[in-house]
This record gives structure tokens, sequence and C-alpha cells, in this order.
């Protein structure tokens, strides 16, 4: 009885000394065997002693014995986590994936909605570009035209008088003397030769387009007539040049200097 008690005691120090893991309770198994040997305790005595020890049923190496075990000491061995459980968590983290996929889906049209934006805006402005370069080219054509066209406007104008001057030569040599040879014949040699000039002037006007207008008889236009007055002529017809003080000149087709005109009104 006092062997019994010894090897009790024993067992208990190297309990408390050692961790209870799988592998030091074998050791300590194997002490505490080595202790009751020594003590001369028989091998069927040693494994009632240490088999009836709660301490070392916990470290055994057969699954039931340990069960039964922990089911004397009153402790409730673990199970695994119920099969509803895990399909909860499975459809949580199902759910979880599903979200972030819309989430991502939603970040994505909102994206390519942004891109589109741009991509009109920068059309937009691509057309604008385009339009203003065309516009600026069709101005910068339109000016060079226009200087081809207008360079000698400047020049024309100032030989405008020379043409009023001819005509003005021309008119004051009556018409019976205009053609007489016989009589007058320096008269209408000069004559000859001043009309002859103004047809030359006006040939080299036509070449460089700028023309003579303004008639007996034309029809009253403001845009190119300047009307000095106006007077009843019951041989004319209301409203239309009755008489040219000053012939009028266009360069190509842009009017240089209106003719200057006296109009025919409708008799009181």
């Amino acid at each position: 009885m006092a062997l019994r008690s010894q090897t009790l005691r024993i067992a208990r120090a190297l309990a408390k000394e050692l961790h209870p893991t799988e592998h030091k309770s074998r050791v300590l198994w194997r002490n505490s065997s080595s202790v009751c040997t020594r003590s001369g305790i028989s091998s069927s005595a040693q494994s009632g002693l240490l088999s009836n020890n709660p301490y070392f049923r916990n470290f055994s190496t057969k699954p039931e014995e340990a069960t039964e075990t922990q089911s004397s000491q009153g402790e409730t061995p673990s199970t695994p986590p119920p099969a509803d459980d895990a399909d909860a968590d499975t459809k949580a983290s199902a759910e979880e994936t599903t979200d972030n996929n819309a989430a991502d889906e939603e970040s994505a049209d909102d994206i390519v909605t942004k891109l589109e934006s741009q991509i009109k805006d920068l059309k937009d402005n691509l057309l604008r570009s385009l339009a203003e370069q065309e516009n600026t080219r069709r101005i910068a054509r339109r000016d060079v035209a226009n200087s081809k066209s207008f360079a000698i406007s400047s020049f024309a104008k100032s030989l405008l008088d020379t043409s009023d001057n001819l005509t003005r030569a021309l008119d004051a040599v009556p018409e019976e003397l205009r053609h007489d040879h016989e009589n007058n014949a320096v008269l209408a040699n000069l004559y000859e030769g001043i009309s002859m000039t103004d047809d030359g002037l006006n040939k080299a006007f036509a070449k460089n387009g700028l023309k003579k207008f303004g008639a007996k008889g034309d029809k009253f236009d403001p845009n190119i007539h300047e009307a000095l007055f106006e007077y009843p002529d019951p041989e004319g017809v209301p409203g239309n040049v009755g008489q040219v003080m000053k012939a009028g000149f266009m360069l190509n087709d842009r009017v240089v200097r209106p003719a200057e005109v006296g109009v025919v009104k409708a008799a009181p």
C-alpha cells in the first residue's frame, strides 16, 4: 500500500513538470514505468496504476479511450462544424463575390461612359478645328484672288481722269466737223487721233478687267449710278438715264466709280 502511494506521488510530480503533449506524455509514461520498475512493481501493476490515472488516459492513442476519458472528466469532445454552417459560409462568399463582380461591372460601365463622352468631345473639337481651317483657307484664297483682281485699282482710278478728259475733247468737236477732211482737215485729223487714243485706252482697260459703263437710255440702278438730278423729258422713259455727266467704271464686276447721270422723271 505504501509502495502504491509512492508511485502515484512520483507520477503526479512528473505530470506537473511536463507539458501535456503526446510526445511528452509518452516520455512521462516511460519515466513512470522506470520508477515503478526500480521500486519493484510488476508490469501488470504498472499498467493498472498508470491506466487508472485520469491524466494519462487523456493522452491515449486510441480515439475511443480519449473520448471516454474526456466524457468521464465532464469535457465535451470537439465536433466539426455542421454542414449548414459551411453552406452558409459558401453562400456568403458567393454573394460577396457577386457583389464585387457587380461593383466591377458598374465601374467598367462608368469608365466606358466617360470614355465615350471624351471621344464625343474630341470629335466635336476635331470637326470644329477642321471647319476653322477650311474657313481660313477659303478666306485666304479669296484674299489672294481679290489681291490679284484688284491690285490695279489705285492705278486704274488714276487713269479715269485721263479717260474723262479724252471724252470731253471728243465731245467738244462739232459733229459736222469731225469728219470734214476737205474744209477742216486739221480738226478732223485731231478728232481722229483723240478718238484712236481713247479707243486704245479703253482696250487697255478692258484687257485688265476695267470696263466703262453708263449710257443714255439705261435703266437707273442705284448700285452703279449716282443720280445728280431729275428732269422731265417727254421723249424719255421715266426712271431711265437721260443724261450722262461722267461715265462709270467697273473693275472685275466691282464698281470703281459710279456713273454720274441725270434721271428722267414723269411729267407733272
